[in-house]
Formats: structure tokens, sequence, C-alpha cells
């Protein structure tokens, strides 16, 4: 038990002392996104280019280069970073403190491994003609993709479903709908709810289309310093064959020293259309919730308010909401920024690159906490029903629409003089003018069928 408590204090140390939440009271949310965002993670990517591209160059054949790798050679490459640990990642920020360059720090490392597999002879191919960038803007993609794959899209399928589901189940629930805030025509609320799965869908495909776009071509991006060594080589087959089949990113050609990150502020902007489709869902759940549409589960134990022992208040919503809004803006400064760049490179994109995982951190507990909040929720029929029935002046756009259908003379006017008083508008007044009327009975038994709980169109 002593083991279980040290890491339950090691723990809470860490949340009490952590500077961002997202690493700190969040960090059981947060923590699947480490070895794709944090520093660890991004040194493994960039040992992984390294090594993936020495394969590749040997497999070339290219005169000075030592003989051709053989599977058990190459399967002992790779194992330096399929075995990657945190004792190689502290080893290459202990070689950073003297090259005061973190890429050249991994090529160290690496030809350092190099010579404990007995690999020496290939020492000066790593790295051959790149520059840092070649590293950092294949690295950089290639994590943000497996992230989004293993981390972020999962969640925020999830909460499709979720969606889908309650719009199935809610199907044939009517429901008072409001505009401006006010009355109006009767809907199904597992529609409403489906109109965010279709919102969501939309956007998400939208988001399957985009490249992870990866730069691969040397310190100006023409593989200079390949072309003067093997000027009889495909530089350019071979950037495209590696980049895009090896790694599995969308190389772009031509660029400066680094990707141009347009494809990158794409998706970022994708992220914000549904992260803002979220917000709309926060804030309409939270206010059927204040209409008494939906109660929520209760948790023994659990406190709503510090003095009011009988609030159970809407908090995964307004939690979502405020994550959300700080990703959205996060991913605003990163779409707006890294597509800028003065002349063929500066370095305003390094230091703003390892935020990546910052909104995206944020998304996971917006997404986790969303998820929570809608398992919480029980439909209150009786609350939706009493205010169909206490408005039943909505049904006035259903009498004149089929009124005018029958050439009767100015509806619109009979019913705005019958409902816009300051008295209140039931059954009995709208059955009253129904009756009132100088039409065919068979007209008078139709207007007379119709109630806002059916009034809901298609």
């Amino acid at each position: 038990m002593s083991g279980e408590s040290d890491n339950f204090a090691t723990m809470l140390l860490n949340e009490l002392t952590a500077i961002s939440p997202v690493d700190g009271r969040y960090r059981g949310k947060t923590q699947n996104l480490a070895p794709f965002f944090s520093e660890f993670g991004l040194i493994k990517y960039r040992v992984q280019v390294e090594i993936e591209y020495l394969i590749v160059l040997n497999s070339l054949k290219l005169n000075g280069f030592a003989e051709l790798l053989s599977s058990a050679q190459i399967e002992a490459l790779r194992q330096i970073y399929l075995q990657f640990t945190e004792a190689d990642a502290m080893e290459i920020k202990t070689i950073e403190k003297t090259t005061n360059h973190d890429v050249k720090a991994v090529e160290y490392f690496i030809k350092k491994k190099l010579d404990g597999i007995e690999l020496n002879a290939i020492k000066e191919w790593v790295h051959f003609g790149l520059t840092s960038q070649d590293i950092n803007n294949t690295a950089i993609p290639l994590s943000l993709k497996e992230a989004l794959q293993k981390a972020v899209l999962p969640e925020l399928q999830a909460i499709i479903q979720k969606l889908e589901g309650l719009s199935i189940e809610y199907r044939d629930i009517p429901m008072l709908a409001r505009t401006h805030g006010q009355a109006a025509s009767p809907t199904k609320l597992g529609k409403e709810i489906m109109v965010y799965v279709s919102r969501l869908k939309v956007q998400y495909a939208q988001m399957l289309t985009i490249p992870f776009s990866a730069k691969f071509g040397g310190a100006t991006g023409n593989f200079n310093a390949h072309v003067v060594a093997y000027p009889e080589q495909d530089w350019q087959g071979f950037g495209n064959d590696f980049v895009n089949k090896i790694l599995g990113l969308s190389r772009s050609f031509p660029t400066t020293q680094i990707e141009h990150y347009d494809n990158l502020a794409a998706l970022f902007d994708v992220f914000k259309r549904i992260n803002t489709i979220l917000i709309d869902l926060s804030r309409d759940v939270w206010q059927y919730i204040s209409m008494d549409y939906f109660k929520q589960k209760l948790k023994e134990g659990e406190i709503g308010s510090s003095a009011m022992p009988h609030k159970v208040n809407p908090i995964d919503f307004e939690n979502a909401e405020g994550n959300l809004g700080i990703a959205n803006a996060i991913f605003d400064h990163l779409s707006a920024k890294l597509p800028i760049s003065r002349l063929q490179r500066d370095l305003t994109d390094s230091t703003v690159l390892r935020n990546i995982g910052v909104p995206y951190a944020h998304c996971l507990i917006a997404y986790s906490s969303l998820l929570k909040g809608l398992d919480k929720l029980i439909l209150n029929n009786e609350a939706i029903a009493r205010d169909l029935d206490n408005n039943w002046a909505v049904v006035a756009e259903a009498i004149q629409t089929v009124l005018r259908s029958i050439a009767y003379p100015n509806p619109y006017e009979a019913l705005k003089n019958l409902t816009r008083t300051n008295t209140h508008i039931g059954e009995k007044e709208i059955k009253e003018f129904i009756h009132s009327l100088n039409v065919a009975d068979d007209i008078k038994a139709r207007l007379d069928n119709i109630s806002p709980s059916n009034y809901t169109g298609l």
C-alpha cells in the first residue's frame, strides 16, 4: 500500500506544482497526449525520422556508403526508436547542454548508438545533407497525425455517436422551439440534437481530407547538398518516396527551409469550427437544463453549491465551454502565425510549434466533460409537455397557413389580432376562434386536430 500512497503523493504534488492545468489538475484527462506532444515525444519522433532516413538512404547504394544493411541490422536500427526510453531522452538533453542545438543532439545520440550495435561505418550518413527542419517538419506532423488517430479523434467520435444515440432516443419527443428566445413552431427534441450530429459529421469529413504536410529538401528546400554530392541521383523522387510512402505524410514542394504550414493551419481551423459547434451544443444543453427539460443524475457525495444544498449545477457543460474557448484561442494564433515566416526562414515557428499539444489537451478536457455531462442527462417529459401546453399560440402559424390555402380573407391579420394580446392564449381560445370561422366543417375539423404537440412538421 505504501507504493500506492507514494504514487498518489507524487501525482498530487505534480498537480499542485504544475503551471498549466493541462499538466496539473487535468493531467488524468490529457496524459494520453504526452507520448506525442511532450518534449520526450518530440525527441522520439525526431529519432524515428533520422533512423528511417538512414535506412532509406542506405538502400540507394550510393558510392561511398557502407555495404547494404542486412534485415537484422535494419531491425537493430529501428529498435533505437521503438525501444526509446526516458533515459535515452535524458541523454539527448544532456548532449544538448553542450551543443545548444536540439536536433544536433539527436544526431550525436544516434551516432553513439551505432557504435553500440557495431554500425559505426555508417555514422557519417546520419543526418546526411539535411537541415534541422527536415527533421522537425516531418517529426511534428507525424506525431500530430498519430496523436489525432490514437487520442483525439476517438473522443470526438464518441461524442458524435452519443449525440446520434440521443437523437434516436428522443426522435418522437415534441418540444417547443424558441427563436429569438420566444416561443416558436414546435419541433422534435431528437431532430434538434441531430442538427449537431449533422454539423459535426460535415466538419469531421472535411478534417479527414486535410493532408499532414511535411517539408523535406535541405537547407533552403532545393536539396543543394544532396545534389552537389550525388548529382546523378533523383533527389526529388527520393524525397517524395521517403515522406509520402515511408512516413505516411504528404511532401510539400517547392518550399523554403520550412514547411508552409498552410495545411496545418487548415487543420486548426477545422478544429475551431468543430469546437464552435460543441460550444453551441454546450450552451443549448445548459439552457435546456435551466428550463428543466433535463434533470441530471446525482452522484453520492457530490456537491453542487457550497451554500445552496438543492443545486445540481451543469458544470460539465460549463467546463467544456471554457476549455473549448481556450483551445480555439490558441488554434486561432497557430493558424494565423505559422504560415508566416520571414524570407526563407525565421525561428518564430519553433517555439509556437511546441504548443500544438496545448489546444488539443484543452479539447480532450472539453470532450471528456461533454461526454460526462451527456451521460448524466435525464429527460423531463413533464416539463417539456407543460411548456407546449402553455403555448397554444404557436399553432397560429398552422391555422393561418391552412386558411391561406383556401383563400380565406386576411388570415394572418385575423390570427395576429387573436394572439398579440396581453392575455394568455390557451387551447380554449384557439378552439373558440376555429369554431367561429366561416369555413367548411372539414376545414374546421382539420384545424381542430392541430395542437402544439403534433404541429412538428417532418
